[in-house]
């Protein structure tokens, strides 16, 4: 007797478990939130956020945050349910390895949609498991050509690539008067790229490469490299990495008294880049995609807001994330719904209007107006030269 009510009582709990678990599945991607009555619906969001570049990574999530804030409040439903987006925040520590595995953890979590990667490095080896997965990927700042080159449906950028940024940064290496230019490239997936594409543009511009000299992003001390490059007499140095190392290498340019002009991308274009050169800093210069903040259409709005909400100033992708997340919310609200199936289709011909300007894409995922924005540093501040195309 004791035995039948025992058999009995777990099968009322298998049943329950059943019947829980049917709920679950019917729900698709998105779980239902009780205490809103929502269906909760987890984007991704990728950077690294330890390390010597956490800040901009930092940047990248807080960027992506702020959108998902803003677009709970608006309180959206989609297929005629509310929804209630909920960011999943990933440290990739910029290294390719750990990149995928972040990206089945997502995959794993059930994301609909991932912002990031940061860097290209990671971004690209992530991209697979996105594809793989049926899985929109939106980089906010990921520019090596190879990420959208591969043919995936699911990959997209909201930023130039490095094909325009090399070429407007090697024309420009000219304009400055540079005849004998150094190349260093810190060997990832971004500097190996950008250093490329700026080497050809310089040739055709009519300079010529007295070296390219390799290091790899974990070094600090460049004293050997530049001991060569000063005996080569070059008129202009251009380095393509991040701001951990274009700060220190700028220090030792300045230090072992090398007159030359110092010129780098948008990884040594921050805010973290006038503080680890200091006052060597002075009459460098640097690109970076986009518009300065300021002159974005919803530039001031944009930077008032993240002050106001994280106190914190913008190191320099964080527009980008921002737009890259709306614009991921964007297709879903067009397509009425979270499905990537469904929705990927509207995303692919998005035409949103973002704080960083107009968003739309190319056959291969890349933002159709790319445009490339120059600076130079003076008494410890980025100033904007010009904007092109």
């Amino acid at each position: 007797m004791k035995r039948s009510a025992g058999i009995k009582k777990v099968l009322e709990v298998f049943k329950g478990a059943l019947i829980l678990f049917t709920f679950l599945g019917l729900s698709g991607c998105g779980s239902q939130d009780s205490e809103v009555g929502s269906n909760v619906v987890k984007i991704g969001q990728v950077s690294p956020l330890t390390g010597s570049i956490a800040h901009l990574g930092k940047d990248n999530e807080y960027g992506a945050r702020l959108a998902i804030m803003e677009a709970n409040a608006r309180k959206i439903s989609i297929a005629g349910s509310p929804v209630q987006f909920e960011l999943v925040s990933e440290d990739d520590e910029a290294k390719p390895a750990k990149s995928t595995i972040v990206a089945q953890k997502l995959v794993d979590a059930g994301v609909v949609g991932v912002v990031g990667h940061l860097n290209s490095g990671t971004t690209i080896p992530a991209s697979k498991i996105y594809f793989d997965a049926g899985i929109a990927q939106i980089s906010p700042s990921a520019t090596n050509v190879n990420y959208t080159n591969q043919g995936y449906k699911t990959a997209f950028r909201v930023i130039a690539n490095d094909a325009q940024q090399g070429r407007v940064l090697g024309n420009y290496a000219v304009k400055l008067g540079a005849k004998k230019i150094a190349v260093i490239d810190d060997r990832t997936d971004y500097g190996k790229g950008l250093a490329e594409e700026f080497e050809k543009s310089a040739k055709a511009s009519g300079a010529d490469i007295v070296t390219h000299e390799f290091t790899d992003n974990t070094k600090t001390d460049f004293t050997a490299i530049l001991t060569r490059i000063k005996s080569m007499n070059a008129d202009l140095i251009f380095f393509s990495g991040m701001d951990a190392q274009a700060g220190p290498m700028m220090k030792q340019i300045k230090n072992l008294g090398i007159k030359t002009i110092f010129l780098t991308g948008d990884g040594g274009k921050t805010l973290q880049f006038l503080t680890l050169a200091g006052s060597e800093a002075e009459g460098a210069y640097a690109s970076s995609p986009g518009e300065p903040l300021d002159k974005m259409p919803g530039g001031k709005e944009f930077k008032a807001k993240y002050n106001e909400t994280f106190n914190e100033t913008i190191q320099i992708y964080a527009p980008y994330a921002y737009d890259a997340m709306n614009t991921l919310i964007s297709a879903m609200i067009e397509a009425d719904s979270i499905d990537p199936k469904v929705y990927l289709p509207k995303l692919a011909n998005i035409e949103y209007s973002g704080v960083t300007g107009p968003v739309a894409f190319d056959a291969k995922g890349d933002i159709k107006r790319g445009t490339i924005s120059l600076y130079k540093a003076v008494e410890g501040e980025w100033v904007h030269l010009e904007t092109l195309e």
